[in-house]
């Protein structure tokens, strides 16, 4: 402030000292003339009579220190004003500062310290929205969540066009405390708001993801296609796991109308992943309708050769067990080295009470490929022959190979 009126004196000495020199000039030159002349003023009774040089030198002088006068009462009565910008200033670039130190103190971990800073400034700061967002997250970071949401709210009512950057970083933070419902809430309110907003859909599937409601997600599938939100090989990654859920959890419920819906509403491109399929076809056989995919099953194989398939047709209880076995004997002659399927036709031969045939199946499975499942199965088949000693050699061994292939997974 010195400076400035430091500054502003030394403006009118440089602009005075022309003056008196101009006024002096003028004095000098009339005082050459052998008739400088005279000036008389006459204001009623009164009068005034004067040599035209000195009326020229008053003249001059006079309006210089009138033009000052008027200047410095402006600059008098403006100064009010100025002191109150300035300081405005003062305080706006102090807030920005403070908004800088506080992003800085957020970001290295020193919350307490970041939300007194930012607070301290915001009602100076030309960007308010951001102390307030930016101190609801140091706040909940600490784990002051009344703070947080006090933050939040001022936040709303300072900046009430801003519904959506306020909703995504509530949303966020309720996400990140596990506060889903909250969450959940405040995102359906965004959508209802602006339903193709990029960052609402993401932060939606990633809440639906995070609690598991994979209904939800396929809902939501065709705004996240629609919108392209995500790759397309991401929506159809995304799109097989939300299919493959809903079929375990309706798997779970063991309702065979149930799982027959929920594979009603899975697209065809995905009912062909042998994978999926196996979750249905698992399914139904665990409720006890097998004998009802049979068929369907079947024709998968004979589309694409599975082996989980493949144990899933031989656990079938199927209504002829006969047509089953002959069917997966012709599968044989195309898949005649086959060690799960040799197993496969084992069990079906049991099955059919055919213990000679069966057991020649299993032996043929061992010899290709021993297998636990095949052990058991001839273990199971020579004990119930009454051959103990046999049995007991099938169990040992398969015991034996199913160690050393857990083995093999803990040290590879």
């Amino acid at each position: 402030m010195k400076k400035i009126v430091l500054k502003n004196i030394l403006a009118i000495l440089v602009l005075l000292l022309p003056a008196i020199a101009i006024a002096g000039l003028a004095y000098l030159w009339l005082k050459s003339f052998d008739t400088p002349g005279y000036v008389l003023l006459g204001i009623g009774n009164w009068s005034l009579e004067t040599t035209l040089s000195v009326f020229l030198f008053a003249l001059i002088i006079g309006f210089f220190l009138l033009y000052f006068t008027f200047r410095g009462l402006s600059y008098l009565f403006k100064l009010p004003k100025r002191l109150k910008a300035r300081s405005r200033l003062v305080k706006f670039n102090r807030s920005q500062e403070a908004l800088i130190t506080g992003l800085v103190d957020s970001a290295e971990g020193n919350w307490e310290k970041a939300e007194n800073v930012l607070i301290k400034h915001v009602s100076h700061s030309g960007a308010p929205l951001l102390h307030y967002l930016t101190a609801a997250k140091a706040a909940q970071s600490r784990g002051a969540f009344d703070k947080r949401d006090e933050y939040l709210k001022k936040a709303s009512d300072h900046a009430p066009d801003s519904a959506i950057a306020i909703g995504l970083t509530q949303a966020e933070l309720h996400l990140s405390g596990n506060e889903f419902d909250q969450a959940l809430a405040t995102l359906s309110k965004l959508q209802s708001i602006e339903p193709s907003h990029a960052s609402v859909l993401k932060l939606l599937h990633k809440t639906y993801q995070t609690m598991g409601d994979w209904e939800a997600i396929r809902t939501l599938l065709p705004s996240l296609h629609t919108h392209k939100i995500l790759m397309e090989a991401e929506i159809k990654q995304l799109e097989t796991e939300a299919f493959s859920k809903l079929l375990k959890q309706s798997a779970e419920t063991g309702n065979v109308e149930t799982i027959q819906r929920h594979w009603s509403q899975v697209p065809n491109y995905i009912r062909k992943l042998s994978a999926i399929s196996a979750i249905y076809f698992a399914a139904m056989i665990n409720a006890g309708a097998g004998a009802d995919i049979e068929d369907e099953l079947a024709l998968a194989l004979s589309i694409d050769w599975d082996t989980t398939l493949l144990v899933l047709f031989g656990s079938v209880q199927s209504n002829d067990v006969l047509k089953q076995l002959a069917l997966a004997e012709r599968w044989l002659s195309v898949h005649e080295n086959d060690a799960v399927l040799l197993t496969v036709l084992g069990k079906l031969s049991m099955k059919c009470a055919d213990n000679e045939k069966a057991q020649a199946y299993f032996q043929q499975s061992l010899a290709i490929e021993p297998t636990v499942s095949a052990y058991q199965s001839l273990g199971d088949l020579l004990f119930a022959e009454g051959n103990q000693s046999e049995a007991s050699k099938c169990y040992k061994q398969g015991l034996e190979l199913a160690s050393n292939e857990v083995l093999s997974h803990i040290i590879p």
